[in-house]
Formats: structure tokens, C-alpha cells, sequence
């Protein structure tokens, strides 16, 4: 699994992880059933601290990206997470986020969604779709 944080991003790093392996998952560069690395192994790869890592795995299991098999580990989930009002509200929360990091970088609204629908299509989505 390759992720990596920038200290220096206005985004948290706990929002950076959760992110990434979104970002993963939904490329499928870590298919169903993957299992992701210990708290502790990612917290000491990316030089952080665990609960870092902690809450952004939480976050991924509440969503139903990943799951948590006791005493065996966090995994990719098996089957992607339904459709739900939480939906709304993450989006609404990682819109608002992308959005914080475009205006401070200068860009126009025009680039902010160009950007957004290029990410779309790398990650093998639809236009006017879901993935």
C-alpha cells in the first residue's frame, strides 16, 4: 500500500490517510478483502503518530470502506458500502475540504471542478455516474 502525508497540507493528516485509501480502494489498487497494515506498522511508516491512524481507519470502517476482523486486522471491505444519508454528509465534508485547498491555492471554480472530474475519470469512474 503506498501512502504518504504532507505535513505541510492544510488537510489533517488522519483526513490525508483516509483519502489515500479511498483512493485506493476505489482505483482498485487494493481490492475486497486486502489487508491494510497495523496502526502501529502505518503510524511508524508514515513517521506519526498512531492515533493519526487510529481515527482515519475508524472513519474508513464507519463508512464501510473497510472492515475490522477481530483479532486478524483491518481489511478492504468485501462488498462497497451502500448508499446512505452518511454518504451526504462525507461528501459534503470532502467537497468543502477540496474547495478550502483550491481557494487557497487561487483557483477559479471552473479549475476546481476540471480537476474533480479528471480525478473521476483516472479513478475509473462514469460521467454522470457512479464508479
Amino acid at each position: 500500500m503506498r501512502l504518504s502525508v504532507d505535513a505541510r497540507s492544510p488537510e489533517p493528516l488522519w483526513s490525508q490517510i483516509e483519502s489515500g485509501v479511498r483512493r485506493l480502494v476505489a482505483s482498485r489498487a487494493l481490492p475486497p478483502g486486502t489487508p491494510l497494515p497495523s496502526v502501529r506498522d502505518l503510524a511508524r511508516e508514515l513517521r506519526i503518530n498512531p492515533a493519526t491512524v487510529a481515527k482515519a481507519y475508524q472513519r474508513l470502517t464507519e463508512s464501510g470502506v473497510t472492515e475490522v476482523r477481530r483479532g486478524d486486522g483491518t481489511y478492504v471491505a468485501e462488498r462497497p458500502p451502500r448508499r446512505a444519508a452518511a454518504v451526504g454528509r462525507e461528501l459534503r465534508e470532502a467537497a468543502s475540504r477540496y474547495a478550502a485547498v483550491a481557494l487557497s491555492l487561487g483557483a477559479d471554480e471552473d479549475e476546481a471542478l476540471e480537476e474533480v472530474r479528471a480525478a473521476w475519470r483516472r479513478l475509473g469512474g462514469r460521467a454522470g455516474g457512479e464508479p
